[in-house]
């Protein structure tokens, strides 16, 4: 008993050292951002999950993520720019000593230019000089038709203490919870780690924080963080409740960026656009393949819409040995928190309709297959054979009608008759096909026919429950 008390002793006494030192980190890279924090992705570094590799020649770090193979670093070198070379190839040494790969993601044309590696072009940067913000809504027609929507919905906008983010009792903070949970929700993805993490918490005291209402009711929140060396702001974290008027999105930014002016910044940016501008032809077909999952081209209209003064691309950086594709499958794994896989899936299930759109095409080849001649081997007569072409025939149209129209009740209904496929299967195939088996192909056919029934129906199962807005 005495063992096991002291050995959890220790344990709280690991953890407290670890915690501390991660602090202890943390308050070093904030004093080097304080002086060298150029990126506009820079402060996001001091979210949790990051690593961070301090040079042990030059004032400098690199924040980066560990995907198990390779160090993806969050940006350029925090540092000044006439030792972005030097550094790079410092961290890129470590990396090969860990035996990792390392790559730099969003990098801006400041590091391309210097530093020898090779780069993929992975999208464009909005940016403005907030000076110029008020000729931008002057010239804008539908900008200022937004914002008069907002106002005609009583939106208003207020800039509390970011401070509050960090009092969980808070009013605001609650609000933000709230709001932070309704939008997630809404997500066709599932949620990401590396450098789009959502924590309004996270060194709230170095931000600033517009909240949009309406009467006592928050609908919108943008989250902005410091842009120290450009003295400029990032516009981080802009999240609009569903419900919310429109417009509410066009009167956070409009309220930042005056903001802005007011103080003299110099340095406005709503962040990357990803795949926008002139990216690789595979990358394009990235873009429109992932259309149902991301909206590119909506979000960088969204950011068009209020006129930036330049597009920056930005790129995605890698030792010239080593491969854009490898580079890139880093980068994907870094935002999916380790598992593509396991991301992919997450994913599948927020999308009831893509999920169900997935199983309803996957079905018409496999009942053609079931129709064809060469397959009568596998069923005990003709006459079951085709009845399991025309049970599939039935669930194939049942799957497409929930595709065009989403309903509970005929989810629960095909998820229980895959259910049923599954199990009748299962006889078919242990009392008739098992002990006519020949080889590894034969299993390998069993074993799908099997399985695929039962997984379509856990699918549709785990669907039905998620119900999120399926758009």
């Amino acid at each position: 008993m005495e063992a096991d008390v002291a050995a959890g002793v220790r344990d709280l006494v690991h953890l407290d050292a670890v915690a501390e030192q991660g602090a202890d980190e943390r308050a070093r890279v904030l004093e080097l951002l304080r002086r060298f924090g150029w990126n506009a992705t820079s402060f996001q570094v001091l979210q949790p999950g990051f690593h961070y590799w301090f040079s042990p020649s030059m004032e400098a770090c690199v924040a980066y993520v560990d995907t198990g193979a390779a160090w993806v670093a969050a940006g350029a070198p925090i540092t000044s720019p006439e030792w972005l070379g030097p550094v790079a190839a410092e961290f890129q040494a470590a990396a090969r000593a860990a035996g990792r790969r390392a790559c730099f993601f969003a990098t801006e044309p400041r590091f391309t230019e210097r530093v020898p590696l090779s780069s993929l072009a992975i999208g464009e940067q909005p940016e403005w000089d907030p000076a110029r913000w008020e000729a931008v809504v002057r010239g804008s027609r539908s900008l200022r038709e937004q914002l008069r929507r907002a106002r005609a919905h009583g939106v208003t906008v207020r800039e509390p203490p970011a401070s509050v983010l960090e009092e969980a009792g808070h009013p605001v903070r609650r609000a933000v919870e709230r709001l932070k949970e309704r939008w997630l929700a809404s997500r066709r993805m599932a949620p990401m780690g590396f450098l789009v993490q959502l924590r309004p918490d996270s060194f709230a005291r170095e931000r600033r924080v517009f909240v949009a209402e309406v009467g006592d009711v928050l609908v919108g929140v943008l989250l902005v963080s410091p842009v120290y060396a450009r003295e400029g702001w990032f516009l981080q974290d802009l999240l609009r409740d569903p419900e919310a008027p429109n417009g509410t999105a066009e009167t956070l930014v409009d309220a930042a960026m005056r903001a802005a002016a007011r103080e003299g910044r110099r340095y406005v940016t709503l962040g990357l656009a990803p795949l926008a501008g002139p990216v690789r032809p595979w990358l394009r077909l990235a873009r429109v393949c992932g259309r149902p999952l991301f909206d590119f081209e909506g979000l960088r209209a969204f950011k068009a819409k209020f006129r930036p003064d330049a597009w920056v691309p930005l790129h995605l950086s890698y030792s010239p040995e080593g491969g854009g594709w490898l580079a890139l499958y880093d980068a994907l794994r870094a935002f999916a928190r380790g598992s593509l896989v396991r991301f992919g899936v997450a994913t599948v299930l927020r999308r009831p309709r893509l999920l169900v759109r997935a199983l309803a095409v996957l079905l018409v080849p496999w009942t053609l297959l079931l129709a064809l001649p060469t397959t009568a081997r596998w069923f005990p007569s003709v006459g079951v054979q085709w009845g399991w072409v025309v049970f599939d025939v039935a669930l194939s149209v049942g799957l497409f009608s929930l595709v065009r129209r989403w309903r509970d009740d005929l989810a629960t209904a095909l998820a229980g008759l895959t259910a049923a496929d599954a199990c009748l299967t299962l006889v078919q195939a242990a009392s008739f096909n098992a002990v006519r088996a020949r080889g590894p192909v034969d299993w390998l056919v069993i074993t799908a026919a099997v399985l695929a029934p039962a997984t379509a129906s856990g699918l549709l199962f785990r669907a039905r429950d998620v119900r999120l807005p399926a758009r």
